[in-house]
């Protein structure tokens, strides 16, 4: 089964770490692929990188696919795939870079509200400071890896086979 890519406002909250997701409820696991819109997001100096920060899709072809549900029908795993560029923006400056988060994984919401991502490709990743295996910062993370997000919302990226680009650099 091909893995698939990541981008729902929701997710890119939680891998952003604007703020921990719960699972989503559904009736049932959906037949098929169905649209997951990311939606512009901000985040203030010293968050994530030392200036305020902004983060507007400007390609989202995103879609997700509901693969398992908990007995109250709440998502247990997900798939997303499709292309995503989210231009990154330096609020203070004006310098953007579009970062091409087009990678795919397949997300498992665990009842405690952490969640196992496994994941293939370029996806943006937001780390707070002291909440993660990555420092601080807004990173492209590409390559084969897995990523635990704690109930706490503390993210641990292990890259299999990958790299990470520094936005913030990016756009200082």
């Amino acid at each position: 089964m091909r893995r698939t890519a990541l981008a729902t406002l929701t997710l890119a909250a939680v891998l952003l770490g604007t703020h921990p997701a719960s699972a989503e409820t559904v009736a049932a696991p959906a037949r098929g692929w169905e649209p997951a819109p990311a939606a512009p997001w901000d985040v203030g100096a010293g968050v994530r990188c030392d200036f305020p920060v902004h983060g507007e899709p400007v390609v989202d072809e995103v879609v997700r696919r509901v693969l398992s549900t908990y007995p109250d029908g709440s998502v247990r795993r997900v798939a997303y795939k499709g292309d995503l560029v989210v231009r990154v923006t330096n609020t203070g400056t004006g310098a953007s870079y579009d970062a091409d988060a087009s990678g795919s994984a397949v997300v498992e919401h665990r009842p405690d509200g952490s969640q196992l991502w496994a994941v293939r490709g370029p996806v943006l990743v937001g780390v707070g400071q002291d909440q993660g295996s990555l420092p601080r910062g807004l990173y492209l993370v590409d390559g084969v890896y897995t990523m635990e997000i704690s109930p706490t919302g503390y993210k641990s990226v292990r890259l299999l086979h990958g790299t990470t680009d520094d936005l913030c650099a990016r756009i200082d």
